[in-house]
């Protein structure tokens, strides 16, 4: 089992930026998927982002052009800065792990389907003011 513990959530007014970060601690394989997932008041939970061993990402529409999702492997480190922030993104924002399937081998393929995980950290929250 993997502990997830995320951090670097706040209060920014639209336009501002902030900068997330989720440690990991236990067994990651050298093949992972890890991802960014968040929660709006009154919505379902919905996929942001997610990255790959490898280094490769992928971005739902919402997140792309303004979010950067990034690991650090040796220190089991996600982090995610988000950019251009505007009210739509207020939610808590959780980390999740899959730590021996890639986010292909995931049955949603892209990691952004937050079924696919049965990891994820208790959340950060994030509020963005107009």
């Amino acid at each position: 089992q993997v502990q997830l513990v995320e951090s670097g959530g706040g209060s920014v007014q639209a336009g501002g930026s902030l900068r997330l970060s989720c440690l990991a601690s236990g067994y990651i394989s050298q093949y992972f998927c890890m991802a960014w997932l968040r929660q709006a008041p009154g919505k379902k939970r919905e996929g942001v982002a997610s990255i790959n061993a490898d280094g490769s990402t992928t971005y739902a529409d919402p997140a792309k052009g303004r979010f950067t999702i990034s690991v650090n492997k040796a220190e089991k480190a996600l982090f995610l800065q988000m950019d251009s922030l505007t009210p739509e993104d207020t939610a808590m924002y959780y980390c999740a792990i899959d730590p021996i399937m890639g986010c292909r081998g995931l049955p949603g393929f892209k990691g952004l389907n937050p079924t696919d995980f049965t990891m994820r950290g208790p959340g950060t929250q994030v509020n963005v003011s107009s």
